[in-house]
């Protein structure tokens, strides 16, 4: 059975219906490439008899774009192979975009990728008008960029200013917001309605060419050497460069193929794109990214964490201690995906705040005309805002975010517990204390567990599951469930003083701020976390998150360990961190001072007082960029190898997906896992190693990356 169905119909039109055999989707791979060779052989001979051909497809969406499979092996050696493969599918789009005949595009889903180059190829597109479907190139947050002529026919279409968003940020749009855009040409109603009006341009356009293929073709908004492009092209680099931090080839290659394809003719231009392609595929960022990006969250998303045997739990009543950022980030998650909400403080006007954070958000939505008035009344109807336990009787989960102490967790889970239904699910989002401690307050440890959400919990995606001691199978299985209804991505890790994200995180802080102790200037230090792909310094997460509340987990955690009989082990940071805050009254961003200054009006700047307290000229002047840089990178890697050899975490894909959306780790690595094993492990040890004899102990390599190392064994 051949991958494009060729129908040919008696008034002439040719419908070529893309399905591919044994799959759900349609990609690019080789079965795919044989049956458009055939096709566009197919079609030469037919010419005679065909008045015009549609595109289509049999599945749900449309083209779901290249083979990541296939992309994914592609090695260096392999660079002039997959070049010859690329130009020659290539080949035949181009084949069938110039056979003079009209070819509409009716996209009956979505068409991301390969799959929207393949409508790009068509003289006329037509989508359905249904608002879950998506079209897009966003092979850029792969680290690739669209090499079926994206790069080409996008801004010969709509212009390269416009184009830019979609080649160099992946942006997706709705059909409407397409039709505006100008990549697509007409919506339609139903898929009936689609045919009939792919037909209808045929019949009105008897012979087609593309607008870059017609003699006299200008660029809209613009070539390269026009004056008002030119002025703009001139800044483009530096622009991007400050985004990308030099970080990621892709966007850099996608300038390069969009501007300089532009100022040639289409097929030379399609020849450069193959170029810039082929060096991205074959190139170790694409590689650190698809396998952690795709096969990686995939794996997770799938239920790979998840215990086998137990049905699938649906969440219908969800109750949630505490209604400060964190507890109403949750309940406004889990209201939105349908759940009714009882979000309880200790008064019902501290949860009526809370409950205001969702009307803030849902408004703001609603401003945006991305929901409805009704939809909004419906979704805060489903949060009621209350200071009383009885409320919460009859949930089948209960989520604690109150304040990072023991006592209290203690006091609210006895409070709360009693209310779910039999065989209810309590969880803490404690972000460091151990769920086995935490626990011990439980009538019913077996159904205790950690839900670790991160803040903003609107934006981020990743919830950490936390399994004590006493947490059944059954107990993580349902909770995976709960984390997926509400849209996130769920990590699951076993238990430990801060887990696996917090415990990462606190590496990434404390040694900015020990840097700072060193003499180092800050703005080194800051700049040296943006250039090694962290979203932001080490000195604006401290103060983001506080230092005082750093302060109180610090001492939380402490006087556990201490209680337990174990001595605590002090970093160089918590000297600094003190002296900030009890000395200079510099608590963070919230307070309005901390590393940085907040004025009322105006960008933050760095605190002045820090030059004077802390740099040291001489060590300013001479540290190396690449050590800050790897000292911030490192010490992360280092301490998620010493999570996967505790057992803490079960799987690297945990780690991987874990560490870039929970912490921020660059995502260009791949995550902390993958960043040694791209930099390669007997590398990464011996760097390591030297590490640990400028700056400490802390950098010394555990036993089971000395293992890989010895091996070369990569981490999998």
């Amino acid at each position: 059975m051949s991958a494009i169905r060729y129908e040919l119909g008696s008034d002439q039109i040719l419908t070529l219906t893309i399905d591919m055999p044994g799959q759900s989707a349609n990609t690019m791979n080789a079965v795919f490439r044989e049956a458009l060779n055939e096709t566009a052989s197919k079609v030469q001979g037919d010419l005679d008899n065909l008045r015009g051909i549609i595109i289509t497809s049999a599945k749900k969406t449309f083209f779901a774009g290249g083979d990541l499979k296939e992309i994914h092996q592609v090695t260096r050696d392999d660079a002039q192979a997959f070049e010859d493969m690329v130009n020659g599918m290539k080949a035949q789009m181009r084949a069938l975009e110039t056979c003079g005949k009209p070819m509409v595009a009716a996209i009956n889903g979505a068409a991301l990728g390969g799959g929207l180059e393949i409508a790009l190829a068509c003289h006329h597109r037509i989508v359905l008008n249904d608002n879950s479907i998506q079209l897009g190139l966003p092979e850029v947050t792969l680290g690739l960029l669209p090499g079926g002529g994206g790069t080409q026919r996008l801004p010969r279409m709509i212009g390269l200013e416009a184009a830019f968003p979609f080649l160099m940020e992946g942006k997706k749009v709705r059909p409407s917001a397409a039709l505006k855009a100008g990549i697509v040409d007409e919506l339609a109603d139903s898929v009936d309605d689609m045919m009939a009006k792919a037909k209808a341009f045929i019949e009105a356009n008897p012979q087609c060419q593309q607008p870059w293929d017609k003699k006299g073709f200008k660029l809209p908004g613009g070539a390269p050497h026009h004056p008002a492009m030119a002025q703009k092209l001139a800044i483009a680099p530096a622009m991007l460069k400050q985004k990308t931090k030099g970080c990621y080839p892709a966007p850099e290659r996608i300038l390069s193929a969009a501007v300089e394809g532009a100022q040639v003719d289409f097929d030379n231009g399609s020849l450069i794109e193959t170029r810039y392609f082929a060096e991205l595929v074959t190139g170790q960022v694409a590689k650190n990214m698809t396998g952690t990006f795709w096969f990686q969250l995939n794996d997770i998303n799938a239920g790979g964490s998840r215990p086998q045997g137990v049905e699938k739990a649906t969440f219908k009543k969800v109750g949630v201690l505490g209604a400060g950022m964190m507890g109403a980030g949750i309940a406004f998650s889990t209201a939105s995906r349908g759940m009714d909400v009882v979000l309880k403080d200790v008064s019902v006007e501290s949860a009526e705040k809370g409950k205001s954070y969702s009307e803030n958000l849902l408004t703001k939505q609603v401003s945006r005309g991305r929901m409805t008035e009704e939809k909004k009344a419906e979704i805060l109807g489903r949060i009621m805002a209350t200071a009383s336990a009885e409320d919460l009787e009859g949930c089948d989960l209960v989520i604690e975010a109150v304040f990072e102490d023991s006592d209290l967790k203690a006091k609210v889970t006895a409070e709360a517990e009693p209310r779910l239904v039999k065989n209810g699910i309590f969880a803490s989002n404690t972000s460091t204390i151990p769920i086995t401690q935490l626990a011990e307050a439980s009538a019913k440890p077996e159904n205790y567990i950690g839900q670790h959400f991160f803040s903003p919990v609107d934006k981020m995606q990743l919830v950490e599951i936390i399994v004590g001691e006493k947490t059944s199978d059954e107990t993580l299985a349902r909770s995976f469930d709960y984390v997926q209804q509400i849209g996130k991505i769920p990590v699951v890790v076993n238990d430990s003083r801060g887990f696996f994200t917090s415990r990462v995180f606190g590496t990434f802080v404390n040694e900015g701020i020990c840097m700072l102790g060193e003499g180092i200037h800050p703005s080194s230090i800051e700049n040296a976390g943006l250039l090694a792909g962290m979203p932001v310094g080490p000195l604006t997460i401290s103060d983001e998150v506080s230092m005082t509340l750093m302060q109180h987990v610090r001492d939380q955690s402490k006087k556990d360990v201490e209680a337990a009989g174990e001595t605590w082990n002090a970093h160089p940071a918590e000297a600094i961190i003190d002296q900030m805050v009890n000395t200079y009254g510099r608590k963070g961003k919230a307070a309005g001072a901390g590393f940085y200054e907040y004025p009322a009006k105006g960008k933050k700047f760095l605190w002045q007082e820090l030059e004077t307290l802390y740099v040291n000229s001489d060590k300013a002047r001479h540290v190396k960029l690449q050590d800050l840089k790897d000292r911030i990178l490192f010490i992360q890697a280092i301490e998620t190898v010493r999570c996967l050899e505790e057992g803490v975490l079960r799987t690297v894909a945990d780690a991987n997906v874990g560490s870039i959306f929970g912490i921020g780790y660059a995502p260009w690595t791949g995550g902390a896992i993958q960043f040694i094993n791209q930099y390669g492990v007997r590398a990464f040890a011996e760097r390591a190693g030297e590490l640990a004899e400028a700056y400490g102990e802390r950098f010394a390599p555990p036993a089971l990356l000395l293992e890989h190392a010895e091996q070369e064994k990569r981490f999998a």
